[in-house]
């Protein structure tokens, strides 16, 4: 056992994932071989996902029974702790830039531009890279050009909103806000408790964590949410109010207030903040003042609330889900009693890869999760370009065995073909047309003019056999911004054509954004909530595709697989002509 002063001193696994990560991206500019790096990039997640001390669980022989971690990460981890460092990537810090690893994750570039940069220009950082565009130096190296050139300094004056490494991803964050919802409301001393802030409304990225508890022990209450295992850190603990930082970074408020209050708190906490401006201000027009404690009236008497409900009824609204809270039109729905009844599950799951393309499961695998998930039925899209030959017939046959043995949940044929750079499609129409369901989406070529973007993306939608279009602009948050897009011409397409569009629900995808999907569903376009899984335990992302649709103001009606299989075919595409 770690002893109290020693376990305080450790570095949390946030910051051993990054040393991890730095590692690896420095492997990468030095030429490493793709097993050592993606050794060092598995275990960099898996101390980032690990809700105890991986420091600590190394120290006693113990970090080698996560998987991905073995005998010499381990080993590394140790060092780190006992002498600050570790010796392999200091000898690379001492001869690679650390800068150079900022100029690899510029978008269009990667290792080796950036290590010919280097060589070849001096460039070590963002801002050298930037100073030799800007001086035309950049396109005088060969296979770079002009073209390329100006691509580089769009992608370093475009905005980084979608790159922000200082917002968790939801997808990171969700666990650890069940987590400590269920940690202290196990606690005697509690008796409501909720999340609130971006959690609680689902937004795709967050700064922290916030949680509203009622309990008539507030000090009690507090001292065990500072206790929670999986804390590296506590950083503040007074009367009402405690803050810690989990494992993997996460700072986490927890308030405790007084039951009659507690609708009051868990409104403005929820927030938006725009949101909360417009209810004040609509509220003062009322000749109220809304407040975290309360709802005061000119007289000076103040109204308190035990919910939420209460707090939205008393100014004059229906409560409103938390997921619209954005000041985008809700306030007035809610007043008129014109909000909508968000969707709530999928029947199935439209968007899956199994070990036929990259996926890690088999069919079977999947499909038996699925069930066990209560979906109905699931569509197999593996990439086209993995069903060559003859293993698009070998995963037939395996979907029909699956089918065969797992009773009801239907396991459907389909695929996910690439949009080429001339918006053809790498799978052959004969084949297309065989399929169940089909997902064409853009997976390089990210750099094409909006022009030609939206012409492949049109293409595709025009396609007889396309269903639906995948993670439509190619955002990955905090990695890669959005493509440029003319969204307009392309929800028209869709709504004429009959074609869906995806909410992907990958945790750094969430792509379609709510403000699309609301605007395309809007257009008339027909949405589908899809997990795009490669695991099994990926199923689970068809949830945040439903965050997501909720957010976009999407009901039932707007999702596609809500839908029976049987209902979806004929409201679907191919079913309409």
């Amino acid at each position: 056992m770690i002893a109290g002063d020693v376990a305080d001193a450790l570095p949390p696994n946030i910051e051993l994932a990054r040393t991890f990560d730095l590692l690896a991206d420095l492997l990468q500019l030095d030429g490493a071989d793709g097993f050592r790096l993606n050794a060092y990039r598995t275990a960099a997640q898996r101390i980032r996902d690990s809700a105890t001390s991986v420091a600590a669980l190394a120290l006693e022989g113990e970090a080698k029974r996560l998987d991905g971690i073995g005998k010499t990460i381990e080993a590394k981890i140790v060092e780190r702790v006992e002498t600050g460092q570790i010796s392999a990537l200091s000898k690379l810090e001492g001869t690679i830039p650390v800068g150079l690893v900022d100029v690899m994750h510029v978008p269009g570039l990667g290792p080796k531009t950036a290590r010919r940069l280097w060589d070849e220009l001096g460039i070590e950082d963002v801002a050298g890279l930037r100073a030799a565009a800007e001086e035309g130096r950049v396109s005088s190296l060969q296979g770079l050009g002009e073209k390329s050139e100006q691509r580089i300094l769009e992608a370093l004056t475009r905005p980084r909103a979608d790159l922000d490494t200082d917002r968790v991803l939801l997808g990171r964050a969700l666990p650890l806000v069940e987590a400590l919802v269920t940690y202290v409301s196990n606690h005697p001393a509690a008796e409501r408790v909720s999340d609130a802030g971006s959690a609680r409304r689902r937004s795709e990225t967050l700064k922290d964590v916030d949680l509203i508890a009622t309990s008539d022990d507030p000090a009690a209450l507090l001292e065990h949410f500072v206790a929670f295992p999986s804390a590296a850190k506590v950083t503040a603990h007074g009367e009402t109010k405690a803050t810690l930082v989990s494992q993997d970074g996460i700072s986490a408020d927890l308030r405790v207030v007084p039951p009659g209050c507690y609708g009051n708190l868990l409104q403005h906490f929820t927030g938006s903040k725009a949101h909360n401006v417009a209810l004040r201000e609509e509220a003062v027009r009322q000749g109220l003042s809304v407040s975290e404690w309360g709802i005061e009236a000119t007289d000076g008497s103040t109204l308190t609330m035990d919910s939420e409900e209460g707090v939205y009824e008393a100014l004059g609204y229906a409560w409103i889900p938390p997921e619209l809270r954005e000041n985008t039109g809700e306030l007035d729905a809610a007043r008129h009693g014109s909000l909508p009844e968000l969707v709530e599950s999928v029947r199935g799951d439209l968007h899956m890869h199994t070990t036929w393309s990259d996926g890690k499961a088999s069919v079977e695998e999947m499909a038996l999760e699925a069930k066990t998930r209560g979906l109905d039925y699931i569509a197999i899209c593996d990439h086209a370009r993995r069903l060559r030959d003859d293993r698009l017939a070998g995963q037939l046959a395996e979907i029909g065995e699956a089918n065969e043995k797992i009773s009801a949940l239907q396991v459907l044929s389909g695929a996910e073909v690439d949009i080429r750079a001339n918006g053809s499609l790498d799978m052959p129409d004969d084949l297309l047309e065989g399929r169940d369901w089909v997902v064409a989406s853009i997976h390089s070529g990210f750099q094409d003019s909006r022009a030609k973007l939206t012409a492949r993306i049109l293409a595709a939608v025009q396609h007889p056999f396309v269903d639906c279009i995948g993670h439509l602009t190619g955002r990955k948050l905090r990695r890669r911004p959005p493509y440029d897009l003319d969204l307009d011409e392309i929800f028209a397409a869709a709504a004429e054509t009959g074609t869906a569009l995806e909410i992907n629900g990958q945790p750094d995808r969430l792509d379609l954004r709510d403000v699309h999907a609301r605007a395309a569903a809007g257009a008339g376009v027909t949405i589908v909530c899809n997990s795009d899984a490669h695991s099994t335990q990926a199923l689970a992302y068809a949830d945040f595709a439903l965050m997501q649709a909720r957010r976009a103001w999407l009901t039932s009606d707007d999702v596609l697989n809500t839908s029976s299989w049987r209902d979806l075919q004929r409201r679907r595409k191919r079913g309409r002509t």
